[in-house]
């Protein structure tokens, strides 16, 4: 095994410990026409009767060549969520090491800290939601494993402008993690392409938002391929199942006007309710957004949101985090959804 600075960043037992191996990791060409008898599956044919590719291989050839990265540099898990774990059971020892989060940021890494027993320090983002490189080097110590990074950033909406991503890169000796969940709606490119320089750099996305399979649960890790191998090491044998392989496939196999259709649809919606949002005294400030919602600061923000919920719109109170005080999120829906919506906020307005 190789001592590089990866390596080294990897917890010891995930270094050692030695792989399950199923048996469709040791018979790779399991769609050719062969039989079957390996790995004590039901023979009779129901299409989901044989387990599906460990390493979703055919699922990773399309999405390498959609997004410009190698094969052996992406990770699929159920959902985003099982991606996030598996970087603290891969690089976090617990009750040892710690990640550094930015408040107020998506609520499950910290779970996923806690979970896992790691110890989190948190650095708020300045007034724009941006990066405060100075103060989030002064909680870097020996024991920093992660950062965690999310832009466009959930629930402010606005993407963390990449030269800060390469500063914190420059400046920080462990893993950092941009989640780019909502990287579909942004102006601006993705950290993706800061991979080749920077091996230390992860970047999460998802086919959720943008491709609407958020049904399916299939999270999107790419890293470098030195990061890839340890979390095949230790994640589950079978962990995305094969309807949700055999789906985005699919998705992805079909023409994309569709998707960049609706996206270029979500964004012109976005910038209508912005301006429409404007005229009502009871929005007192409008975050700007480079995601599918927006995040809007209210006169009274649990007033508001009774008020929606009465007249059958459902958003969500931001106001418990930090920076968000008196603040709702609304998710962009479809053109008749968001005059709806509008209308209920005209009707609200006094």
């Amino acid at each position: 095994m190789s001592d590089s600075e990866i390596t080294r960043l990897v917890r010891p037992l995930v270094r050692e410990m030695a792989p399950y191996r199923s048996a469709r990791d040791e018979f790779e060409d399991f769609e050719a026409q062969k039989i079957f008898l390996d790995a004590n599956e039901n023979p009779y044919d129901t299409d989901v009767n044989r387990y599906p590719d460990p390493l979703q291989r055919r699922l990773k050839k399309v999405l390498a060549k959609l997004k410009g990265v190698a094969d052996n540099q992406i990770l699929l898990g159920n959902g985003s969520d099982e991606v996030l774990d598996l970087i603290f059971r891969t690089f976090c020892e617990p009750g040892e090491d710690e990640v550094i989060l930015l408040p107020p940021t998506y609520g499950m890494y910290g779970v996923l800290a806690q979970l896992n027993n790691v110890r989190t320090h948190s650095v708020t983002l300045n007034e724009n939601f941006e990066l405060d490189l100075e103060a989030i080097s002064a909680q870097i110590n020996e024991k920093t494993k992660v950062i965690f990074v999310c832009s466009p950033n959930n629930p402010s909406g606005n993407a963390i402008p990449l030269w800060q991503i390469e500063a914190l890169l420059k400046r920080f000796k462990g893993l950092v993690v941009v989640d780019e969940a909502y990287v579909d709606f942004s102006e601006q490119n993705s950290a993706s392409s800061l991979l080749k320089i920077y091996p230390k750099l992860m970047i999460c996305q998802t086919l959720s938002k943008a491709y609407g399979l958020a049904g399916i649960r299939l999270g999107i890790g790419f890293a470098d391929p030195e990061i890839i191998y340890f979390f095949n090491k230790i994640k589950p044998p079978y962990n995305v199942n094969i309807l949700t392989q055999k789906r985005a496939l699919a998705s992805l196999d079909a023409s994309s006007d569709v998707v960049e259709l609706q996206v270029k649809e979500l964004i012109a919606e976005r910038q209508n309710m912005e301006k429409a949002l404007s005229n009502f005294s009871f929005v007192k400030k409008i975050f700007p957004s480079n995601a599918n919602f927006l995040l809007i600061r209210v006169d009274d923000a649990d007033k508001r949101y009774k008020q929606l919920i009465e007249n059958d719109i459902v958003v969500r109170n931001r106001s418990s985090l930090i920076g968000c005080e008196n603040s709702l999120r609304v998710t962009i829906g479809t053109p008749q959804e968001n005059i709806k919506f509008m209308n209920v906020c005209k009707s609200i307005d006094q």
